[in-house]
């Protein structure tokens, strides 16, 4: 891994907390969410839900029916990646996903460090559901982690680890935002902002098209990917993409990235709770404490 100073990485302890979604349909997006995806509604008013697993938000759905799809080449969300404890937990998600909405499968990958599995919710936004290898079993070369794409049989998979127990009991069991994946217009410039202003370190890229980024030595928190968006300019206000945040370990982490934003002549606002700010395609970033 590269070597720097505390004061220009993040924290070793970030992490990833709940990523917003502005959605036309709030009542279909709950229903995706919770029936397909496995979360529940932790709450709920008209105009938003806050989707999770045991108190833990994960999902936050806010209604905004006054703005249009975006569209599939602009800068935004390339997926949510939720992170699930156990292969079984992981198969009763894909088994729930498969049983409801079946049309929204769009792939599935062995990728070195996790297994994953893609879909595509109503409104299009991209979903990550997957299960990480344990950290000995990565491999690092030059400071760069090994991910590859390789054939991950669904069904194979799914014979392999499903039970009944997994699937009645998945409401109950954990599960957390494991990283997210955004479209941008440039690799460089994505590079420029998350890893030498916001403090990420680079783990993995795929020449221009794909940056992966972390702190303390994760797989990835994010990634950047070029891939339907080269060239895209910032993003017009549109549904998809609401907020991505991160979760810092104490206060004194939040000042140090504070000044290094202000250095780096970005603009932040700070309501004493929650730092925010935006990329160059005008995605909004949050930053608070862990809770």
């Amino acid at each position: 891994m590269t070597t720097a100073t505390r004061t220009d990485l993040l924290a070793a302890d970030t992490s990833m907390g709940a990523v917003t979604l502005l959605v036309g349909d709030l009542q279909k997006m709950t229903d995706y969410y919770r029936d397909a995806i496995t979360l529940n509604v932790l709450s709920e008013t008209p105009l938003r839900v806050v989707m999770g697993r045991n108190n833990q938000a994960l999902v936050i759905l806010e209604l905004a029916r006054e703005l249009q799809r975006v569209s599939h080449n602009q800068a935004g969300l390339f997926h949510t990646a939720i992170l699930f404890e156990t292969q079984a937990d992981l198969a009763a998600a894909i088994y729930s996903v498969a049983s409801r909405y079946p049309g929204t499968f769009t792939g599935s990958a062995d990728h070195l460090v996790s297994q994953a599995f893609y879909f595509s919710d109503p409104e299009g936004n991209g979903v990550e559901l997957y299960w990480d290898r344990d950290r000995t079993e990565w491999s690092w070369v030059h400071g760069r982690v090994e991910m590859d794409s390789l054939l991950l049989d669904p069904n194979a998979f799914m014979r392999e680890h499903l039970t009944e127990t997994a699937v009645d009991q998945a409401h109950q069991r954990s599960a957390t935002v494991g990283h997210v994946h955004l479209q941008v217009g440039d690799i460089a410039n994505a590079k420029r902002f998350y890893v030498d202003q916001l403090g990420f370190e680079t783990t993995a890229t795929m020449g221009t098209q794909a940056l992966f980024v972390s702190a303390g030595g994760y797989h990835h928190h994010m990634a950047m990917n070029t891939w339907n968006s080269r060239g895209a300019g910032p993003r017009p206000k549109s549904l998809g993409l609401g907020t991505v945040r991160l979760e810092l370990p104490g206060t004194d982490d939040i000042g140090e990235l504070t000044e290094r934003l202000t250095h780096h002549g970005v603009t932040t606002h700070d309501d004493g709770a929650t730092l925010a700010f935006q990329d160059p395609w005008l995605n909004r970033v949050e930053v608070s404490v862990k809770g």
